[in-house]
């Protein structure tokens, strides 16, 4: 039997609070890195202050598209909408019925956040974020918590889903380097990475047996059932198949989850960054900055890129699940994993972006990062940073995002500055995007009630055009 499990190294659970120069170095030396110096940096250079103030970023919506953001951001600025939004389109799609609820939904909240249905909807889609310099990152909007899990036939039918989201990332001329997001619990179910999590918290599992199983080798992972560990070898190699097919194509970004199965899914995540990413970074792992141990497990993975030789590709997020996490943490009577405060996250994020940024100067070819975050002092931070560094705004190395139909302001203005922008881009019909949109707007009803600043931004260049026919009519 070969077993999968071996002891935590000590450094796994290393405590570094990343603060100011000092503790950048001591970060860029547990990372195996040459702590950076003077030389290192350009000579300061006064850029040009990036502004998200102007209101022409939006001069290339129509009428229609300007009145609808107006529409949908104004609902959503209400609280109790936001938060009981599922109940009110289940009791809404009751009364109208599926078809007369599909096309009420279709031009308003659903042409706002996602991209089509058919693939000629969504091309005509991609086809004008691409004329506005932004670059798509499909999402099939799949995903599984507890207690949802479908069977084998449910996951490979998810597969194709998949596997058919590659294809059209690279088939299509959207992009000159494409992306896409993946939900391993799309794959492999979530109850099985719980049970893996749990057992890692005694032991670590070997990434060279989890690439064993993922080439079909009947590997035996100890802890697992007959049944669960079967599922897991069927998970792992449908996993395989989209790593095989997305190599030297598309760039995967593998999400992060909920606390009590993200273990599992790094440790499956780094197993495919091993196999896949030795050249380049094909897939990447995604951190969640409000979570007190976000920043010791990008410091950990940046160490095990060192030690295993590949490279690391970074999707740095503040997180969406923070409500959940403190609810599951008070009824389990376990310390809350989220940061006590908004400055403590802000301070993560900008620490484990800075730990990225001096690592991508010295080595641009094998470590990547999307920056993906609505926040404008954060977006400002790395701009400013990478003026610094002399890191190359088009170079690949370090990307933006933000979603679909949200924050277009930040994401218009650097794209008109030259920087890599990528739009996380939902597909599919109403029926297999709306249980995907109520999550995210639930997850990200924060960010949904403090778009006040783009909703004046709308309305200042509807205005401007209403003056200027006005003024023409004179």
């Amino acid at each position: 039997m070969s077993s999968v499990l071996r002891p935590p190294a000590p450094h796994h659970f290393l405590s570094l609070r990343i603060m100011g120069v000092t503790s950048r170095m001591l970060a860029s030396q547990h990372a195996g890195l040459a702590p950076l110096k003077g030389r290192d940096i350009r000579d300061p250079v006064a850029p040009t202050p990036l502004s998200f103030e102007d209101p022409r970023a939006f001069r290339a919506k129509s009428w229609w598209e300007l009145m609808r953001a107006l529409g949908v951001f104004r609902l959503c600025s209400f609280p109790a909408l936001v938060n009981n939004c599922g109940k009110v389109m289940a009791f809404t799609r009751t009364i109208l019925g599926k078809q007369a609820f599909a096309k009420v939904l279709r031009p308003v909240v659903y042409a706002q956040f996602v991209a089509g249905e058919t693939e000629k909807e969504i091309s005509e889609s991609m086809e004008k974020m691409s004329s506005l310099g932004l670059r798509p990152m499909l999402a099939v909007p799949i995903e599984e918590d507890l207690g949802e899990s479908t069977g084998e036939q449910r996951y490979d039918h998810n597969l194709a889903a998949m596997l058919e989201c590659v294809r059209m990332s690279h088939c299509n001329s959207w992009s000159k380097d494409p992306m896409m997001q993946l939900k391993i619990t799309a794959l492999v179910s979530p109850e099985l990475c719980v049970k893996l999590t749990c057992l890692m918290k005694e032991q670590q599992y070997d990434l060279d047996l989890l690439i064993r199983a993922m080439n079909s080798e009947a590997v035996v992972f100890p802890g697992l059932s007959d049944s669960e560990n079967t599922h897991f070898l069927y998970g792992l190699r449908r996993l395989n198949q989209i790593g095989e097919a997305s190599i030297n194509k598309v760039r995967i970004l593998v999400d992060a989850e909920y606390t009590y199965m993200n273990p599992a899914l790094s440790v499956i995540t780094m197993a495919m960054m091993k196999k896949f990413n030795q050249d380049d970074a094909w897939i990447w792992n995604t951190y969640q900055c409000y979570l007190k141990e976000s920043r010791d497990l990008l410091l950990e993975a940046i160490r095990l890129s060192k030690d295993q030789s590949f490279c690391l590709g970074v999707k740095l997020v503040r997180g969406a699940y923070m409500d959940k996490e403190r609810k599951l943490a008070d009824k389990e009577r376990r310390t809350d994993p989220i940061h006590e405060t908004w400055e403590c996250t802000n301070d993560c994020y900008n620490g484990s972006l800075d730990v990225m940024l001096n690592l991508i100067s010295q080595h641009p070819g094998r470590y990547k990062i999307i920056v993906a975050t609505h926040n404008e002092e954060s977006v400002r931070r790395a701009v400013a940073r990478m003026d610094e560094l002399g890191i190359d705004r088009n170079g690949g190395s370090v990307c933006f995002g933000q979603l679909l139909g949200m924050c277009d302001h930040v994401s218009l203005t650097l794209a008109q500055k030259g920087f890599s922008v990528y739009k996380s881009v939902p597909y599919g019909s109403v029926d297999d995007t709306l249980p995907y949109l109520v999550r995210r707007a639930q997850e990200n009803r924060t960010v949904l009630q403090g778009i006040r600043k783009e909703r004046d931004l709308l309305r200042q260049e509807l205005h401007r055009r209403v003056r200027e026919k006005i003024t023409r009519a004179k």
